[in-house]
C-alpha cells in the first residue's frame, strides 16, 4: 500500500465518522429526522473506501487472459 492509499482510507474513515456524528446530532434536534448532508457524506465515504481498497479495479478472468495470449 502506498502513502496515497493510506491517506485515501483515512479520509474515507474521517468522512464516515463525521457523517455518523452529524446524523446523530441532527437527530437529537429534529426528533425522528436526521441530516440529508450526513447521508450524502456517508455515501461519499463509502465510494472513497471502495476505491481505496481497489475494489473498482479491473481483474480479467482466466478465459480473458487465455484469449489475449492467443
Amino acid at each position: 500500500m502506498t502513502i496515497s492509499t493510506f491517506i485515501e482510507i483515512a479520509a474515507g474513515v474521517a468522512l464516515g465518522v463525521g457523517a455518523v456524528w452529524l446524523y446523530r446530532s441532527r437527530a437529537k434536534q429534529d426528533g425522528n429526522y436526521g441530516s440529508q448532508t450526513a447521508v450524502l457524506l456517508l455515501i461519499v465515504a463509502a465510494i472513497l473506501l471502495i476505491h481505496a481498497f481497489g475494489l473498482m479495479e479491473y481483474r480479467p478472468s482466466q478465459s480473458e487472459i487465455e484469449a489475449y495470449r492467443q
